[in-house]
């Protein structure tokens, strides 16, 4: 039987510090699309392309740290980070019965869409929703009179999981507006629609 000094000194020793990653509690990917660059007669979402998914608290700050900012992206340029195997997408079989809440921002302040936007991924990565299983991801959207984030979930008709989401979203950006949910179905149609919840 081995002794407790020589279980020790045949374990291996552990990993140097600088080597460590902390793992996020599952996978998200950023997504990319630029609708400016759409031809003519092309389905919407023929330019959204998956970037780089993580699963690392290091991967996720290099990436913000070095690349992601809305206010970098050019008019008509969509940024999202959805958690992995989910498409940014109506027809994602994870979005199909869902919905959004959305806030606006004027394009004079785009200082405050990236606090924004850093604020939301801290929160989706840092698992901060009591109802994160129902959240698929969030979307900056970058246009030229404004701009807009829309937080996306994965069942609108559960309406007390959108309200807590959507209070708890409304905190975490530090809004004083009202935003809406709009359920993804009401955005089929052509024409205005009109938020299902608001808080």
């Amino acid at each position: 039987m081995a002794t407790s000094e020589e279980v020790v000194a045949a374990a291996p020793p552990p990993a140097p510090e600088a080597g460590l990653k902390h793992k996020l509690e599952r996978k998200w990917t950023f997504w990319c699309a630029n609708q400016s660059k759409t031809k003519q007669g092309a389905d919407w979402g023929s330019t959204l392309r998956p970037v780089y998914t993580f699963d690392t608290v290091e991967e996720f700050w290099c990436l913000c740290d070095q690349v992601f900012k809305p206010s970098k992206l050019q008019n008509n340029a969509d940024f999202h980070l959805f958690k992995a195997g989910i498409a940014p997408k109506w027809e994602d079989p994870e979005c199909a019965n869902g919905g959004k809440w959305s806030v606006t921002n004027n394009n004079n302040r785009k200082a405050n869409l990236d606090n924004m936007w850093l604020e939301t991924l801290m929160a989706l990565v840092g698992e901060q929703f009591e109802d994160a299983e129902d959240i698929c991801g969030v979307v900056a959207s970058v246009r030229q009179w404004q701009d807009k984030l829309s937080l996306w979930t994965k069942t609108a008709a559960n309406e007390a999981a959108q309200m807590s989401i959507g209070r708890k979203w409304k905190e975490i950006i530090d809004v004083t507006d009202k935003m809406t949910y709009n359920f993804h179905d009401d955005s089929r149609t052509k024409g205005a629609t009109k938020g299902r919840y608001a808080v």
